[in-house]
């Protein structure tokens, strides 16, 4: 019966000297493997060397004679522990990250659970082998019984209360640290539009419009079967303004023409493709985003403090214009440091308004009521600004600002945010190939994952939309059109 003691021994020491070598050999990457665990994430700076110190400590303990059986005690309490984990990951994780590597890198999920529940079962029989000759009544079976219970319950108390932990940080109060699951798009199909100079303009499904910058009153449509592109020409009842930046957004059948610096507003509805002129110089903008038919809702400055502020175009039966003076929150001159970029949810009907220069995004309805707002994972609470008042009294930004977040899409409570941060245990080279996307659900404010968007060479994305069913994005002359798996 020693030897058998002797051979589980020498087991566990192969096995946790091979681990945490093997962990130690490729520090990083094992660091990063955990900052992707959907358990433990916000731990991994922790954890990654606790883990390698107990093992080291549990082997130390199980070569000596004097400390073998508190040895074995540590193992069976770090394999419960273990497959504890490896539990949670499959049953109540959001997604099963690749496998871990080492001595086990060829086994799945499922097999490090079965193998994992052989090694507790090794470490218990060795424990009462070893203790065999003391226990000389059933009272004594049950009091190391009950150590062995006692040790299981504080083993799978620590991993669940880490996960918990580490799940309310991650999406709650996340410290910058992203998960990437496998494959969330997938399956890249190309379309060549010729020109770079298209933009988004709406989507019905999967039918997806485009406006063209370079052509303003070009629309052209993606059909859903995405074999190429239909052009047409819109018309302005009024074509003698002075524009300058004409705007196209389609809600189909409805769809509107604006331009802040005239400004005006043109609506119109499909098949009908001549806009008549809704609003003239009532309200100069800097962008608007229609929300619903007939309603608009728009970024400008206030005539008395100058700052930014939300206002509302509803133009049936008559055109009338509201205001929010309170949604934007300043932080440094009301116009800088609340400069950022909205754009609307299809499925949801909201406005999402993300800060260019702080870790906000905040939510309007299509009343212009606030409703809600949440944090992206970067800490740049506060717009790291420097600006600077001319003689003429006009304020500049006197050194580059600190960007943090660029672009967005939504769709049924899903914020696509492009990030312009690195986060935690990510890699440098990684950022040169690809843009990066994180994912929140902003009516409650969770954070949910993070993705890239390869380049092509020098060729990067530079607007993204999202349906039920996919994610597209703009690259030079290409719509790319992937699959959402998530």
């Amino acid at each position: 019966m020693k030897v058998f003691v002797n051979i589980v021994s020498y087991f566990f020491v192969l096995l946790f000297v091979y681990a945490s070598v093997s962990k130690l050999m490729d520090f990083e990457a094992f660091q990063v493997q955990l900052a992707q665990s959907p358990l433990l994430s916000a731990y991994a700076n922790f954890i990654s060397l606790a883990v390698i110190i107990i093992e080291l400590i549990i082997a130390a303990l199980l070569c000596i004679n004097r400390t073998k059986l508190f040895g074995l005690y540590a193992s069976f309490g770090l394999m419960i522990a273990f497959t504890v984990y490896i539990y949670l990951i499959l049953n109540y994780s959001d997604f099963v990250p690749c496998s871990c590597g080492g001595i086990l890198e060829k086994l799945g999920w499922t097999e490090h659970l079965f193998f994992n529940i052989g090694c507790i079962i090794l470490a218990a029989l060795a424990i009462f082998i070893l203790k065999r000759p003391i226990i000389k009544n059933e009272r004594k079976k049950l009091q190391y019984a009950l150590v062995l219970i006692i040790i299981a319950i504080g083993s799978s108390s620590l991993v669940i209360g880490l996960f918990l932990s580490s799940e309310h940080i991650i999406k709650k109060e996340n410290n910058f640290t992203r998960r990437f699951p496998p494959h969330p798009i997938d399956s890249p199909r190309y379309l060549d539009l010729k020109t770079n100079s298209f933009y988004f303009a709406g989507q019905n499904g999967d039918t997806i419009y485009l406006g063209n910058k370079s052509a303003p009153l070009i629309m052209g449509t993606i059909m859903p079967n995405f074999n190429g592109i239909k052009i047409d020409t819109l018309k302005l009842d009024d074509m003698t303004l002075p524009f300058r930046e004409v705007k196209l957004q389609v809600d189909y059948p409805y769809y509107s023409l604006s331009d802040g610096h005239v400004p005006a507003v043109f609506e119109g509805k499909l098949p009908d493709k001549k806009a008549k002129l809704v609003m003239y110089k009532q309200a100069y903008f800097s962008r608007m985003v229609m929300v619903t038919p007939y309603k608009s809702i728009f970024r400008g400055q206030s005539t008395l403090t100058g700052e930014n502020i939300m206002g509302l175009i509803s133009t049936l039966p008559s055109t009338q214009i509201s205001f929010n003076t309170t949604f934007l929150e300043k932080q440094i001159d009301g116009v800088f440091d609340t400069d950022g970029s909205f754009i609307r949810d299809p499925k949801a009907k909201k406005i999402i308004y993300t800060y260019f220069y702080r870790n906000e995004y905040r939510v309007l309805d299509s009343t212009l009521s606030f409703s809600g707002k949440g944090k992206t994972i970067d800490t740049i609470s506060k717009a790291q600004l420097k600006l600077a008042t001319l003689k003429d009294g006009t304020t500049k930004m006197s050194a580059p600002p600190l960007k943090v977040n660029i672009d967005q899409a939504a769709y049924d409570g899903l914020l696509f945010n492009e990030s312009n941060l690195r986060g935690k245990h990510e890699s440098a080279e990684m950022w040169k190939e690809a843009k990066i996307i994180d994912v929140y659900h902003y009516p409650t404010g969770d954070y949910r994952y993070s993705f890239y968007v390869h380049h092509n060479k020098q060729e990067k994305m530079r607007s993204m939309l999202v349906t039920k069913k996919y994610f597209y994005a703009l690259r030079e002359n290409q719509l790319i059109k992937y699959q959402r798996m998530r």
